[in-house]
């Protein structure tokens, strides 16, 4: 199952309590799904989803709070039938002049339907997130968040898109919104406010694998830094520590050890005997023992001295 199914599986179970929150989101479901169609010659409003969670959560909402005679169909879509579309669809019909009246009132639609959710019906906080929950269930989805970080609305409408932009800036979520193919999307790309949107339309369970693999994610990212840090540290100085053996080889052969003062002849010993040592534990076996500034200072001053002699 895709992580957009389990979102919208976890959706379909939340029936908001008021009925005006569900008469949003029902609003929300239709603007972005249902369409007027004449079948067994009545006026007819379809609605069609091809996600079996969105099919329920219409079917609860509108027996729920309108309590109208719903049609129920499944047919198969074969490729050629309809626009490089296949698979499994639902349709729910609701027909017959005094059950369509008393919906279009309560929802306020119109024919041809309006592409937007009426504002009357969106006017306190609960409604606008009861929408916004409706609109993902219609036409939202969500690539898997171990992947990365990517969640869509995609309608039909620029304006269908502007108006999910605005409830989601009722909410501090910046949507970004794009014209792609013959879609309007609006899409949020980053951590946390695909966490937020998420926590906006109650979506509990999904944020919470969601922030799982964030965390997840996060730490491995911390530790794979640490640890390609560390491999450079290591590479930087074994790089430098065999430079600085060649260069107190070179001055052992040519002019002698001898030759040098007491404190660096003691360090170039030093780190012939011990080539993997670090500057700190170099200056540790220095006596007296000095610390990394002055190692490093000693270990210079030597390989200027065989500089010299090349």
């Amino acid at each position: 199952m895709s992580f957009s199914t389990q979102i919208k599986s976890e959706l379909k179970d939340h029936t908001p309590k008021q009925r005006h929150c569900q008469l949003a989101e029902l609003a929300a479901l239709l603007t972005a799904l249902a369409r007027w169609e004449p079948l067994e010659g009545q006026k007819t409003l379809v609605l069609s989803t091809e996600n079996v969670f969105v099919a329920r959560k219409c079917f609860t909402l509108l027996e729920k709070s309108l309590k109208v005679e719903i049609g129920v169909k499944v047919r198969s879509i074969h490729k050629k039938q309809q626009e490089g579309r296949s698979g499994t669809f639902y349709q729910l019909t609701v027909a017959g002049e005094k059950q369509l009246s008393e919906l279009c009132g309560v929802l306020k639609l119109e024919d041809p339907l309006k592409r937007c959710v009426d504002e009357r019906l969106i006017k306190s906080s609960c409604c606008r997130r009861a929408a916004l929950r409706g609109y993902f269930l219609a036409c939202g989805s969500m690539s898997d968040p171990s992947k990365g970080y990517h969640l869509e609305l995609a309608v039909a409408t620029k304006e269908t898109a502007q108006q999910i932009k605005s409830l989601m800036g009722d909410f501090d979520l910046e949507g970004k919104q794009i014209l792609r193919k013959n879609h309007d999307v609006v899409y949020l790309k980053d951590g946390e406010g695909i966490a937020d949107f998420l926590k906006v339309v109650d979506a509990g369970k999904a944020l919470l694998e969601f922030e799982n693999t964030r965390i997840y994610k996060d730490m491995r990212g911390r530790i794979n830094r640490k640890v390609n840090c560390e491999a450079a540290n290591i590479s930087k100085t074994v790089t430098a520590a065999a430079r600085q053996v060649e260069d107190i080889q070179l001055i052992e052969k040519t002019v002698g050890l001898s030759s040098l003062s007491p404190s660096l002849r003691q360090m170039a010993y030093i780190r012939l005997e011990n080539p993997e040592a670090s500057l700190e534990e170099l200056g540790k076996l220095a006596d007296p023992p000095v610390g990394k500034s002055g190692v490093n200072h000693r270990l210079r001053k030597l390989s200027l001295a065989a500089e010299r002699l090349r």
